[in-house]
């Protein structure tokens, strides 16, 4: 394990993710998440939001050396990121909108999934960039 990647991937998860999950939740589309009633804090509890894509960011840096065999390292990290999306939406989409009374639920789902769409393909990227191509044993 390449720990200098790991620690680099992880800044870059968390830094990427913040870059596009601030401006989509806070402000472009705080008002319809407020209305739908995804959003049951005043304030977000930003430190837990940050502890949440510390161990995604570290999670995924740690398992794509695992999951690469061959081919195009962005393409790869891409397809990567989104396996590891689809997990992550399962608990941010799905389970979230079983827990809370969130309506108009199809709503909430398409706009989770196209954010975690968009995070999922740019982390990826920068996540097939860090680790290029991996010599297989």
């Amino acid at each position: 394990m390449n720990i200098k990647k790991v620690i680099l991937a992880t800044v870059s998860y968390i830094g990427i993710t913040m870059l596009i999950a601030y401006p989509w939740h806070m402000i472009w589309f705080h008002d319809l998440y407020s209305g739908m009633g995804a959003y049951t804090r005043p304030e977000p509890d930003i430190v837990l939001g940050m502890l949440s894509m510390l161990f995604q960011g570290v999670i995924i840096a740690y398992l794509y050396p695992v999951y690469y065999r061959d081919g195009h390292p962005v393409i790869q990290g891409i397809k990567f990121s989104l396996i590891m999306g689809a997990i992550v939406y399962s608990v941010m989409g799905f389970a979230m909108a079983a827990k809370i009374d969130i309506n108009p639920i199809s709503t909430y789902l398409l706009y989770n999934l196209m954010f975690q769409s968009i995070q999922f393909v740019l982390t990826g990227s920068i996540l097939g960039l860090i680790y290029g191509r991996i010599k297989q044993i």
